[in-house]
């Protein structure tokens, strides 16, 4: 990353950081959930203008998906994909959850697909095997 785009502070505002981090789009949907309660920083609800700093804890919640990160680097500027993620860490148990909500959203939607609509007795039978609550 250039140094413009890292900054020499060690805090920046948290709307700010995960537009930087690209996981909102725009910096307006980062307050918007900061504000709506989902993001976390160390275990505390947060306002938008709340100050992050390197090793502080968040967690994102952004529809089903949630993210467990710690705080490695600070950014002022939206940087590329590949440099949003040196910006950060993600624990192994967050990782692991959203892989297998991903597995399962996919097949879920492989099984809703092959039934063409509203699934039979025998499909929900299945469905309901496959969310494990038979």
């Amino acid at each position: 990353m250039s140094t413009s785009e890292i900054t020499d502070d060690n805090e920046t505002r948290i709307d700010k950081w995960l537009w930087a981090a690209r996981f909102f789009k725009t910096r307006s949907l980062a307050a918007a959930a900061v504000k709506g309660g989902k993001v976390r920083v160390n275990g505390d609800r947060a306002k938008p203008s709340r100050l992050v700093k390197i090793l502080d804890q968040l967690y994102i919640k952004r529809g089903d998906f949630s993210f467990d990160i710690s705080i490695i680097a600070i950014a002022e500027k939206r940087v590329s994909a590949r440099q949003a993620k040196l910006l950060y860490t993600e624990t192994d148990k967050s990782i692991r959850q959203r892989e297998k909500l991903t597995e399962t959203i996919r097949i879920e939607r492989k099984a809703a697909a092959q039934y063409g609509g509203r699934p039979d007795k025998q499909g929900r039978r299945n469905l309901m095997k496959l969310q494990g609550k038979v």
